[in-house]
């Protein structure tokens, strides 16, 4: 994608519907991180660096191919990663230009790279014709989901009574706390999909916990002596509405979706398959998370600044690579390699200021455009 009346229709779409997600969003900074500055740091990085990492990527595969072979459950190939690879990326030429710094490398075919990366691999993804949950009405359904996989997920699916839905409450919400702190305060470890039709009129969300054990994030060690490395559920839902967006995240009326489970199925694909996880392992799944976001906390309480920022900085600057390793591609992630100029900026950055949000006039592109 070269054409820049193209790419900026593209701009305007993603700006569009990101000012009006971004207006619905209810966040607060962390006294723990400074999420703010480390993700304006990775947006950075990111824009001065995917381009050329895309291209590596697609001249070993086509993502489409990529997407087909790979997503599904377990795998972070999902509308979170595709979101943010458009919004992160368009958000780091936005930052530089605020800060004063003439964006490098502006040029309408590296930006057209990325942006049709991810609108062929988004398409691919869902199956349906539309890019974005935000465009087919907050569902997501795609192919990799249904199916076969779908009837493994609910054929597994037990009733649900009392004594049920407090394991499952205690599931659900340890592996959020604990993969939002893994994941340096951000949701991004978790992912849902659905709203999929269940037996006998019930709602079904199916939701992903992904790489609870060691990875690659190297502040991971502490998460040894975890039981299962990604864990996939299905939530059946009676009179529940729920509404998916590119997030990965749920809104349901009631809000209380779980006191309307009616049925609950738990799988990891640890071994590259969905493999039943029985009911009797979620307490301890539960207690090894616990004891890891404890002694994760007394780690990151002990780093320095710059050493939060790079950790955040990573977790964001990695959207693409679920793409690469599953290509075969091997690329250097390190960060960050291309923000010194900012990096000074960032370690005494406080919220509020600069940050590449909205531009002051509403009516005003949330994205700039390029020049025509």
């Amino acid at each position: 994608m070269t054409d820049r009346a193209e790419i900026n229709r593209w701009i305007r779409y993603h700006g569009d519907i990101s000012r009006a997600m971004t207006a619905e969003r209810t966040s607060l900074e962390s006294q723990l991180i400074p999420v703010s500055a480390y993700i304006l740091l990775s947006c950075v990085e990111s824009y001065r660096r995917w381009p050329e990492m895309v291209e590596a990527i697609e001249e070993k595969e086509p993502v489409e191919s990529i997407v087909e072979r790979s997503a599904g459950p377990g795998v972070q190939i999902n509308p979170v990663y595709f979101w943010s690879t458009a919004n992160i990326f368009l958000l780091g030429r936005q930052i530089l230009t605020l800060f004063g710094l003439q964006p490098p490398n502006d040029r309408p075919d590296r930006i057209g790279t990325v942006l049709d990366f991810w609108r062929r691999g988004a398409r691919a993804y869902r199956g349906d014709g539309h890019h974005q949950a935000w465009d087919a009405g907050f569902v997501i359904r795609p192919p990799s989901y249904t199916g076969k996989v779908m009837d493994e997920l609910l054929g597994a699916a037990v009733d649900v009574d009392d004594v049920v839905r407090v394991r499952v409450r205690s599931l659900v919400a340890t592996l959020y706390q604990y993969l939002f702190l893994l994941y340096l305060d951000t949701r991004v470890g978790t992912g849902d999909t659905g709203p999929y039709p269940g037996p006998d009129g019930t709602t079904v969300i199916v939701r992903d916990f992904y790489r609870i054990g060691p990875s690659d994030f190297w502040w991971s060690k502490v998460c040894d002596g975890q039981p299962y490395h990604n864990l996939t559920t299905a939530l059946v839902l009676r009179d529940v509405d729920v509404k998916v967006n590119d997030w990965g995240t749920s809104i349901t009326n009631p809000e209380d979706y779980l006191e309307r489970l009616v049925g609950f199925s738990l799988f990891t694909t640890d071994g590259g398959s969905l493999r039943p996880v029985p009911l009797d392992d979620i307490e301890g799944i539960v207690a090894a998370a616990r004891k890891a976001q404890a002694a994760h906390y007394r780690q990151v309480m002990g780093w320095s600044r710059p050493e939060k920022l790079l950790a955040g900085c990573y977790v964001y600057f990695t959207f693409p690579k679920p793409f690469a390793d599953h290509a075969g591609v091997g690329l250097d992630w390190s960060v960050a390699q291309a923000s010194d100029d900012v990096m000074p900026m960032l370690e005494v950055y406080e919220p509020g200021q600069a940050s590449g949000q909205a531009p002051a006039d509403p009516d005003a592109p949330w994205y700039m455009l390029l020049p025509e």
